[in-house]
């Protein structure tokens, strides 16, 4: 067995300790082999995490680079797509850990708000939505060869779940300008897969990693709360999971990318 990459994963979703298996589920089962380390905010309160689970098994960006190398790190999402940046607790810190990572990790994913993140780290600015786009949307690849190709699928289903988007206009001048390059697509949520032209950042507003059981529960929230949110192109009543292996696919493809640079 070859070298382990180390992946770190930065968690500031909701209930940290149960979204955190639905990512390492994608990235372990990987044929690469995979260490990785559950990184947490400094800056976050994680009100809805369990704290023993936190302290026992998370630690800080700086500890996780102290003594070792991060091969490739994970930003999650989190429901702060309403809040101005300025405004969010963490955004600072998160700002100076992409620096830190477009200099020493060979690559950076965002996972919705975290690739929001990214886009806006990039100067491209965020959108706020009409309503929340969720759903299982079909969707497009733009390259034809590249990594996140399967070559099998042209057209793909992807999970969604925000209020916020990137500003396409300043996406497409940004491609024009080789600063980013842009991956997929779809007619609903835009263009929502991109990566930075020295392949450092690579966003993707979608959820790629949610199963079945998550698309239900936060309708179900949704519905409690007293929105009439029902997900687009997904039947609550007979659920099918249509983009397992092309998820699957998506973060092997993300890995093998960065075995192949650590090489």
């Amino acid at each position: 067995m070859g070298i382990k990459l180390r992946i770190g994963l930065l968690n500031i979703m909701p209930e940290a300790e149960k979204y955190e298996t639905k990512i390492l589920r994608m990235i372990t089962q990987q044929s690469i082999s995979v260490e990785t380390v559950l990184i947490r905010s400094s800056f976050h309160a994680y009100k809805t995490t369990d704290k023993h689970h936190l302290e026992k098994f998370y630690i800080t960006f700086a500890q996780a680079i102290a003594n070792k190398k991060l091969d490739g790190l994970i930003v999650t999402g989190a429901p702060v797509e309403l809040m101005p940046f300025e405004n969010i607790t963490y955004w600072n810190e998160l700002t100076e850990i992409f620096n830190y990572a477009q200099k020493n990790i060979i690559t950076t994913l965002g996972i919705c708000w975290g690739g929001i993140a990214i886009g806006k780290f990039l100067g491209i600015n965020e959108i706020i939505l009409d309503k929340k786009l969720f759903g299982v949307f079909p969707s497009t690849y733009h390259q034809v060869k590249h990594w996140i190709n399967n070559n099998s699928k042209p057209v793909f289903d992807s999970p969604q779940s925000r209020y916020a988007s990137l500003n396409e206009e300043e996406l497409l001048l940004a491609e024009n300008n080789g600063s980013i390059r842009l991956l997929v697509d779809s007619s609903e949520a835009g263009h929502f897969i991109f990566e930075s032209s020295d392949e450092r950042f690579v966003a993707h507003l979608g959820h790629p990693e949610y199963d079945i059981q998550r698309i239900l529960s936060e309708y179900e929230r949704d519905q409690i709360k007293g929105l009439n949110l029902i997900p687009q192109y997904f039947d609550v009543k007979n659920p099918v999971n249509t983009w397992q292996e092309t998820s699957m696919n998506f973060f092997g493809k993300w890995l093998e990318m960065i075995n192949n640079k650590s090489n």
